[in-house]
């Protein structure tokens, strides 16, 4: 009977040994803070290399500084609102084709 708790003792609510499972690379959290800070320095050297390149603009505030960088976020930011949004009409029951 002794030999039954020591065995739980050791097991995850899994069922697998806490040393047996496998870990990847984006597990650790300093992984995930380095490619978050390279992100973070790409993204400032392309603004600062917006200083740098001549543009062909149609438009006069199209040749404003950082002006296609906050011109992305903001569509990006509006794709995901306009998502949220659209989900409420197409999103079906969990058991949808089950019937």
């Amino acid at each position: 009977m002794s030999n039954i708790s020591t065995e739980n003792q050791n097991t995850s609510e899994h069922g697998a040994a806490p040393e047996d499972e496998k870990t990847y690379w984006l597990d650790d959290m300093r992984n995930v803070h380095k490619i978050f800070w390279a992100l973070v320095v790409i993204c400032c050297l392309l603004m600062v290399s917006d200083l740098f390149i001549h543009k062909h603009t149609d438009f006069g505030f199209q040749g404003l500084f950082g002006f296609y960088g906050l011109f992305g976020f903001c569509l990006s930011f509006l794709l995901v609102l306009t998502s949220k949004q659209l989900r409420k009409i197409v999103m079906r029951d969990e058991d949808y084709y089950d019937k």
